[in-house]
C-alpha cells in the first residue's frame, strides 16, 4: 500500500518499537554494547560506531530522502564538513555562489588548507557551471533555494552533467526538507539538511543529516563519520524523529502564512525588494514550480540600508530577531551580521547580500498578527 508523505512520517519501521510496543522509539543511552562473540560482533559494538536511536533516524532519513542510507551527525556544519572530506588534496569543488555563511568559512579557511580548491559561480546558470569544470573537479556543491537570497538552481541538468563528467553532486536540502524536494530522485548523489531547522522545528536541537543515493558511497560516507565520530546524541536523536512527526503539517502552515506576508511585503513602498520563490515576480518560479512541490517558509526583503534594517529588528514584538531559522515561531535574522558574518564584506556585497537584507523564517503564528507587526515595525 502506498502511503502519502505525512503519514510516513508517523508509521514508519522505527515508529512501534518491537521489543515493547512503545510508540515512541527508545533512547537507547548506551556507550558500549555486550558481545557474545568477539570473532562475529554484534550490530553495535560501541555508539559512535552506531546507536539503535540514531539508527533508526538515519534509516528515516533514508527512507524520506528516496536513499539508500542515512547518517546523522552533531550539526549541520558537521554534515557538510564530513562529506566535503570524501575529497583530497588536489582536488577541485563547484559551489553555488551564496552558500550559507558557514560553508563558505570552512571550503575558504579550512579546506583551502589542505589542498582543496573550489569556484563560487551562480548554479543557476547551468553554463557558468560548465565553464567552472577544470580536470581536477570532483564535486559540485548547490543550494537551492539559496540562502540568503534564495535563488533557485535547475538540479536535474546540473546532476545529469555532474554524472556523466565524474563528478559527485551534492544538494544542501535544509529550507526545503524532503516534504517539498526531493534532490536524490532529481539525480544528485548526495543531500544534506541542517536538522536543527525545519526537520526536528522546534528551537531545542542542533543536528545535521546526509542521505545517500549510492551504496559504494554511502559506505564512503558511512566511514568518514565514524573515523571523524562527529556523530549526534541519542536524546538530539529521539528529538529529531519527535520533530519530524509533524513536519508537513508545520511546513504546510509556515508555507501559507510566508506566501501571504511576502505578498504584502511586495506592496510596501518601505521595501525595495523581496525574494520568495513562491511569488511569480521571483526569476526561479517556474523552475522552483516544476523540480518542488512548494516554496518553503523562508523570505528575504531588502530596505533602505542597515539603519533602518536595525529598527525594524528593535521594533518587531512577534518574530525572534535570532540566528537559525525553521522554527515554530517566526525568526527575523540580519545575515550580514548573522549568518553571513564570516563572509569578508565585499564577498557579501557582490553577491547582493547587503545592509539591509533581512531573512524571515514564518513559523506558526497566525500571518495577519505578523504582518500587523512587521506593519508598525516599518513604520
Amino acid at each position: 500500500m502506498s502511503l502519502d508523505f505525512g503519514t510516513r512520517l508517523i508509521h514508519h519501521r522505527h515508529s512501534v518499537d518491537p521489543q515493547t510496543g512503545a510508540s515512541s522509539t527508545p533512547m537507547y543511552l548506551a556507550s558500549t554494547y555486550h558481545q557474545e562473540d568477539v570473532d562475529q560482533p554484534g550490530a553495535y559494538d560501541y555508539s559512535r560506531s552506531g546507536n539503535p536511536t540514531r539508527h533508526a533516524l538515519e534509516e528515516t532519513i533514508a527512507e524520506l530522502e528516496g536513499g539508500v542510507a542515512g547518517f546523522a551527525f552533531s550539526s549541520g556544519m558537521a554534515a557538510i564538513s564530513t562529506t566535503f572530506l570524501l575529497f583530497s588534496a588536489g582536488d577541485h569543488l563547484i559551489i553555488s555562489e551564496d552558500v550559507y555563511g558557514g560553508t563558505f568559512r570552512v571550503l575558504t579557511e579550512v579546506l583551502s588548507r589542505l589542498g582543496i580548491t573550489c569556484t563560487f559561480v551562480d548554479t543557476t546558470d547551468l553554463a557558468k557551471v560548465k565553464e567552472a569544470l577544470r580536470p581536477e573537479t570532483k564535486g559540485v556543491y548547490i543550494e537551492t533555494p539559496s540562502n540568503p537570497l534564495l535563488k533557485v538552481s535547475d538540479l536535474q541538468p546540473i546532476c545529469e552533467w555532474a554524472r556523466q563528467n565524474g563528478i559527485i553532486s551534492m544538494v544542501d536540502n535544509t529550507f526545503l526538507t524532503p516534504y517539498y524536494q526531493k534532490p536524490l530522485v532529481l539525480g544528485a548523489d548526495i543531500v544534506i539538511h541542517s536538522a536543527t531547522k525545519f526537520i526536528s522545528g522546534h528551537s531545542d536541537v542542533v543536528a545535521g543529516l546526509v542521505a545517500v543515493g549510492d551504496p559504494a558511497l554511502a559506505k564512503r560516507v558511512g566511514y568518514l563519520q565514524n573515523a571523524f565520530g562527529s556523530i549526534l546524541g541519542v536524546q538530539d536523536c529521539w528529538l529529531v524523529l519527535r520533530g519530524l512527526k509533524t513536519l508537513k503539517i508545520r511546513m504546510e502552515a509556515s508555507t501559507r502564512g510566508a506566501e501571504k506576508i511576502a505578498r504584502w511585503l511586495e506592496s510596501q513602498p518601505a521595501v525595495k525588494q523581496v525574494n520568495y520563490t513562491g511569488l511569480p515576480s521571483h526569476p526561479g518560479h517556474s523552475i522552483q514550480a516544476a523540480q518542488a512541490t512548494g516554496h518553503g517558509a523562508v523570505l528575504t526583503f531588502e530596505v533602505e540600508d542597515g539603519s533602518v534594517a536595525r529598527k525594524l529588528m528593535k521594533n518587531v514584538k512577534i518574530p525572534i530577531v535570532a540566528v537559525s531559522l525553521g522554527s515554530v515561531e517566526s525568526i527575523l535574522s540580519y545575515p550580514c551580521k548573522m549568518s553571513h558574518a564570516s563572509m569578508p564584506e565585499e564577498e557579501r556585497n557582490r553577491r547582493g547580500i547587503t545592509d539591509g537584507l533581512l531573512r524571515l523564517s514564518v513559523g506558526l503564528e497566525d500571518p495577519d498578527d505578523l504582518i500587523a507587526d512587521l506593519e508598525q515595525a516599518l513604520a
